[in-house]
């Protein structure tokens, strides 16, 4: 995944943990719809590795 596509998914998890989604998904949408297959494949496996990131739950909670 390139570097620029992590960082706008980080930055999207870290405003969606502030309650700010309009903002996070005006920054992660973009670079989801640029995405080619292979890049796509990727954000999907970082988004599920990294449900906890957007959700601030600890492991424990969700257990």
């Amino acid at each position: 995944m390139r570097p620029t596509t992590l960082r706008a998914l980080k930055r999207a998890a870290e405003l969606t943990r502030q309650n700010r989604l309009t903002e996070a998904l005006l920054i992660a949408e973009p670079v989801i719809l640029a995405a080619d297959s292979h890049e796509g494949d990727e954000i999907l496996r970082w988004l599920a590795e990294h449900v906890t990131d957007f959700t601030g739950e600890t492991d424990k909670e969700i257990r």
